[in-house]
Order: C-alpha cells, then structure tokens, then sequence
C-alpha cells in the first residue's frame, strides 16, 4: 500500500537515486524520473500531479529551487520539503515566501526523510480540508448576502420576484436563500381578531350531568 506519490526536484544525479530508493522503502510512489532543472518542474507537476514535492533549493540551470517552488505553491499549492547542503540566510528567507512544510539537510537520514513527510502530508491534509471548509463559509455568506439587496415585493399579495423573473410566495423565497425555516402561530392580535368573540377556553358548568 503506498502512502502517497512523491516527486524529486534533484540536480545531483547519486543523490536523487539514493532518495527514490529511500521513498520506495518507505512505501512511497516515485516518479523514476528525477527533475533535475526547476523550468521542467511546472512541466512535471502538470504531469503527474504528486502529493508532495521534495525540491533542492540549490538546482542548476536558470530557475533556483525556491523560485520553482514559489510557481508550485501559488498555481497549485502543493507542500514542499526541501533539501539542502547549506544555505545562506538570504537563501533561506527566499525559501520561506513559498512555505515549505519541512527542510531536510543532505546527506538525508531515513528516519528524518520518513518523519518529515508524514507531518508534512498531514499537515496537507489538515490543511485540504480547512480551505474546503472555508469555501463552504464563503458560500453560505453568499447566499445569505442574497437576502441584503433590493427584493421586488408585490404591494398586494406580498410575493417577492426571484432573479429569473418568477413569483414566489415570500416564505419560499426566504427558505431557497438561506438556512432559514419557518413554522406557523397566531401572533395576540391576529388571534383577538380572529377568536376575540368566542370562549376558548374549559368551563365544566357546559357540561352535561
């Protein structure tokens, strides 16, 4: 059973072998094809889509690692652990806008590689699951906000038209909008109009002997 499908972003050749054979004792899928250039990176990702990304911050060619990574984040917001020999601060405050979820210092020990990915791919997941719950608040602030704006209402019968042009009773409306329900009484008023007349309530000298 895999526990996920994990990409390498390495430039050095024996080491990126030595991280797909570390993954796949850990019961991780690997792509067998390591991404050595952070331009192949977005490429790679479209491509196979990975749960997680372990990226070099130092990576030859023109794009850096943490550039690739900052592309990875805000187009499709994966987590990314990344590795590194050394790195200079100047370095690492580049590495921190795309939010990495871990570093891991080369040469990488088993444990610490299979440690660090279970935090970050729970994280992810805990991470997945906010922004579902959020977008769920933002839709039902939205259909709240429906009930806020100018509602054509009919003087007589006190129908409301909704936005495709059709008339319903205001009740209707107000339960296809929101959350709201409705349930049904006689306010003091409308009871005294209604009953105000008549005895409503047990006299035992109506009953027969």
């Amino acid at each position: 059973m895999t526990q996920g499908r994990i990409m390498i972003v390495e430039d050095e050749v024996v080491v990126g072998m030595d991280l797909m054979r570390k993954l796949e004792s850990l019961g991780y899928e690997v792509d067998q094809k390591v991404v050595r250039y952070g331009e192949h990176v977005i490429e790679a990702v479209e491509r196979k889509m990975p749960d997680l990304i372990l990226m070099d911050i130092h990576l030859k060619g023109e794009m850096s690692g943490t550039q690739a990574a900052a592309i990875v984040k805000e187009k499709y917001n994966l987590p990314i652990v990344f590795l590194t020999a050394y790195a200079d601060e100047k370095t690492l405050a580049s590495a921190k806008k795309s939010a990495p979820y871990a570093y891991l210092k080369k040469p990488v020990r088993l444990d610490d590689l299979e440690r660090s990915l279970e935090i970050a791919l729970y994280r992810s997941s805990i991470d997945r699951e906010n922004i579902k719950l959020i977008k769920k608040l933002e839709k039902a602030l939205a259909e709240v906000k429906t009930l806020r704006g100018l509602m054509p209402l009919c003087s007589n019968c006190k129908k409301i038209r909704d936005d495709e042009g059709y008339w319903d009773e205001l009740e209707d409306y107000i339960e296809k909008h929101s959350e709201g329900r409705f349930s049904h009484g006689i306010c003091p008023k409308c009871f005294d109009s209604l009953y105000g007349d008549e005895e409503w309530y047990f006299n035992p000298d109506d009953m027969d002997d």
